[in-house]
């Protein structure tokens, strides 16, 4: 009992001792190296033929999410373009354009 209560106590001030530990993160540029480790995997063949359908799946799954946030991160730069573009005066929106005169009319 004794020995149970010091193991605890000692699993607890190590516990507060040592800093915390920041949860694992992973970048958009980590996934894109992945995908280009399967695809030199692949190409070396490092991958046995029953094992390329899964491969395959994965490295689908990693494109196509890839490709997604590429995508919404372009939408979003393309908002913040037309943010910063400036306000359109309105006056201008409702007046009309005269008319130019064509070479068929002249």
């Amino acid at each position: 009992m004794a020995e149970e209560q010091a193991q605890q106590q000692a699993t607890q001030q190590a516990q507060q001792q040592a800093p915390a530990a920041e949860a694992p993160q992973l970048s958009i540029a980590d996934l894109q190296a992945l995908l280009n480790v399967i695809d030199v995997a692949s190409s070396r063949g490092a991958f046995r033929a029953n094992e390329l359908t899964n491969v395959g799946g994965i490295a689908d799954k990693l494109t196509k999410f890839l490709q997604h946030v590429a995508d919404q991160q372009k939408a979003q730069a393309d908002a913040q373009k037309s943010d910063q573009g400036g306000a359109i005066d309105e006056g201008k929106i409702g007046e009309e354009q005269p008319a130019q005169e064509t070479p068929e009319q002249k």
